[in-house]
């Protein structure tokens, strides 16, 4: 047996500890490979089962209680930080906090499933107040669901190649290859998926100072304002509640499903609160294929407006779609 399985079987348990550990800490080093890899080796006994669960059933409830803390006392800017350390996170931020006002606790059961949502989903739990217990019982049930799924598949396909000597010597001779090109290939797929999505980010975002420049020149020429748009989660609002000058708070499915009713004749201005505009660039691209093209997404979102020190309004009050102001702009 080569050497890096013989140090696997040796040290499976706390390798699996130690890596699962890392990923949910925010590290992206997928872990789907490794549970495959310790449930193929389970079915010649030579790793043990129920070590493996425990082994990542320990990491994950160190990690996630640990996030959950840190959500609970910072809030938004445990997740900011998340954003910048994981690949998915931004990308999940705003469908999270989506899953959580619709299912509570019980998104925490396949979170695990959903690149990203894994990673964020605690401190969102923390950051909702939702009763220690409650989240530790919803998160174990989730961790074994998850970790029993991939350990069970791995499982499944060591039993059938030992049916086959040649499929199983040719495991044993290059399975830490295997390993490796997994782990890469993962690795590959995530980074090519989130540049695809920043090259769309750079094509569309307008820059704070330019924004700023627009409502300026709108007051000094006595022209409409660029039509701007909060599509931050109410989560969102509890660190800061304003909003930019003239901004609108709408929902992004709302805001597409009444594509029809947004104006023509000004700049659709979207900000949110993700550091690489997620939420704001996915409407953004979805108004675009329906037509409407002065639609930009506002670089660094809220906190990139607050960090200029450009102004900032309480917002009075609710206003999901502002009929007779958008009806009359209709082309």
């Amino acid at each position: 047996m080569p050497i890096a399985i013989e140090f696997f079987v040796g040290h499976a348990s706390a390798i699996l500890f130690f890596w699962v550990l890392i990923e949910q800490l925010g590290v992206p080093v997928p872990s789907i490979p490794l549970l495959l890899t310790a449930g193929t080796l389970s079915a010649t006994h030579r790793v043990s089962f129920p070590y493996s669960i425990v082994a990542v059933l320990g990491a994950c409830l160190v990690s996630d209680s640990t996030w959950y803390m840190l959500g609970r006392r910072y809030g938004g800017r445990v997740i900011g930080l998340l954003c910048r350390l994981s690949l998915e996170a931004s990308a999940c931020v705003a469908r999270t906090e989506g899953y959580f006002t619709r299912r509570g606790a019980e998104t925490l059961i396949f979170a695990k499933f959903v690149p990203g949502l894994s990673t964020v989903s605690a401190p969102i739990a923390g950051q909702t107040g939702m009763p220690y217990a409650r989240f530790l019982l919803y998160d174990i049930a989730g961790t074994l669901l998850w970790a029993l799924s991939f350990l069970f598949a791995g499982r499944f396909f060591g039993d059938v190649a030992k049916r086959s000597q040649g499929l199983f010597a040719f495991l044993s001779h290059f399975a830490a290859a295997v390993f490796i090109l997994m782990v890469v290939g993962f690795f590959l797929w995530r980074v090519i998926k989130s540049r695809r999505f920043l090259a769309s980010v750079r094509e569309l975002r307008l820059n704070p100072e330019d924004l700023k420049a627009m409502m300026d020149e709108a007051n000094v020429a006595g022209t409409p304002q660029p039509y701007v748009v909060d599509l931050r989660h109410p989560l969102d609002y509890l660190p800061d509640p304003r909003v930019l000058p003239g901004a609108v708070r709408i929902g992004p499915s709302e805001l597409a499903r009444h594509a029809e009713r947004i104006p023509r004749d000004r700049d659709i201005i979207l900000y949110c609160t993700c550091p690489s505009e997620e939420t704001s660039t996915k409407v953004a691209l979805q108004l675009h294929r329906l037509g409407i093209s002065r639609v930009r997404p506002l670089r660094g979102g809220f906190d990139g407006w607050k960090r200029a020190g450009y102004p900032l309004f309480d917002y009075v009050e609710d206003a999901p779609l502002p009929s007779a102001t958008l009806v009359n702009n209709v082309v």
